[in-house]
């Protein structure tokens, strides 16, 4: 079937073991998928029988399943490429989580912790691992705690921040998991490398947090956690992969094709973690630096104006006077400059005070839930405004916010990243 602007309906019979891939390149363009026999999920999610789901540009799909199924495709073939793949690490993504539902059991029965769980390697599928494992889980009952590290992606909030959210239900198809009420500290920059200090201070208190809040919920202790980091993986890298893995307590690590850091973090963890080689998606492609970007960009546009359901942000002025604008980490000095005994990384985590000035324009800032200068770097996020107007004369800035006004505190936070409101 067909029409003359080429949109096509095909359909896709799937054996046992195997999945349908397609990724969506072109602009504006779109691909509705129906399961219409079997059975069939999407990254752990399971596809409800006659649904309609749809697929807009930027889309990367791999339709699974495990006993076989009939898929109907509506779209522009010539557009899109889609194929069926019989090879897929699927299984074995299946026995790991089969291994870390082991250890929930263990731990529920002792009234222990259940598994902490990190997942490494370069950018080649983790945040999909992540959401298998987090969707397996919440099938089966558990309630874990989702960890995101990742500050070039955002996947919990905006990039640039890291951030913990409790997964009581499996993430929808098109959308992703539920966000309701997240832990998000700001970081303010889209790599650990352009502050490593202030990275391993946020990543500890976020540990640390994350760690109590298990304790608290008899049914999250069990269930334990999963931990997406960032595809930065040798030198500095490395080194936050053993400090988030010390401060988390961790104790399986999934290492996702890459075999020197396998070696190396079986070499330097202590015996009790559990480090384990997984294969990447042959469906998973490296991002290149501009699809990273736009990524960002369309991460940023959807916190202010929603993905599917459309949200609609307020713009607002705020008078200079009524708020405090800071930065994070002041200008490098020379060791001969600094007081004796003090490090110049300390530097790294110092609140800087910033007059507003038109650089602030485009610049996304950071609302922190505190009042006072004293705790707010280590303090949780309440929610983001991005400065679309600097007006020196009247002494306002213009800003858009998912809320109407007033601000719910005074104390905002400088972020590296900005975005362009073509709204």
């Amino acid at each position: 079937m067909g029409d003359e602007k080429g949109i096509k309906t095909t359909e896709y019979k799937l054996e046992n073991d195997s999945e349908l891939r397609f990724e969506i390149e072109a602009k504006n363009e779109k691909i509705v998928v129906t399961l219409t026999s079997g059975y069939a999920e999407l990254f752990g999610t399971e596809l409800v029988k006659g649904k309609a789901y749809e697929f807009q540009t930027g889309a990367k799909v791999a339709i699974f399943s495990y006993h076989g199924c009939t898929l109907e495709m509506i779209g522009n073939p010539e557009q899109n490429i889609a194929y069926v793949a019989k090879e897929t690490p699927m299984i074995q993504y299946l026995n790991s989580h089969s291994a870390l539902e082991q250890l929930r059991i263990h731990a529920e029965s002792n009234n222990k912790q259940g598994p902490i769980c990190l997942i490494v390697g370069p950018s080649v599928g983790k945040s999909t691992l992540c959401r298998i494992f987090l969707n397996y889980a919440v099938r089966l009952g558990r309630r874990p705690i989702y960890v995101d590290l990742d500050v070039g992606q955002g996947g919990i909030s905006i990039p640039g921040t890291i951030g913990a959210l409790l997964v009581e239900r499996p993430a929808a198809v098109n959308e992703g998991f539920s966000q309701k009420a997240p832990l998000v500290y700001n970081f303010g920059h889209n790599s650990p490398s352009e502050n490593n200090a202030l990275y391993k201070l946020l990543t500890a208190k976020l540990a640390e947090v994350t760690l109590e809040r298990l304790q608290a919920n008899k049914k999250a202790k069990a269930s334990g956690m999963i931990i997406n980091t960032c595809g930065w993986i040798k030198g500095q890298g490395y080194d936050h992969i053993k400090h988030i893995s010390k401060t988390f307590d961790v104790n399986v690590i999934f290492v996702i094709d890459h075999e020197r850091l396998y070696n190396e973090l079986l070499r330097d963890m202590s015996s009790h973690v559990k480090v384990v080689f997984l294969p990447k998606s042959g469906g998973v492609v490296e991002r290149t630096k501009a699809q990273r970007a736009e990524n960002r960009d369309n991460r940023i546009r959807e916190y202010f104006y929603g993905h599917k359901m459309p949200l609609y942000p307020h713009s607002f002025d705020v008078k200079f006077s009524d708020v405090k604008i800071y930065k994070i980490g002041a200008p490098l000095l020379p060791d001969s400059c600094l007081p004796l005994g003090m490090k110049a990384e300390d530097n790294f985590t110092k609140l800087v005070a910033i007059q507003p000035n038109h650089g602030l324009l485009h610049h996304i800032l950071a609302v922190s839930f505190e009042s006072s200068e004293e705790n707010v770097i280590q303090t949780n996020i309440a929610g983001f405004i991005c400065v679309t107007n600097v007006d020196m004369d009247r002494q306002v800035l213009t800003v858009l916010s998912p809320q109407p006004r007033p601000l719910p505190q005074t104390i905002l936070l400088l972020s590296d990243l900005q975005f362009m409101d073509s709204h």
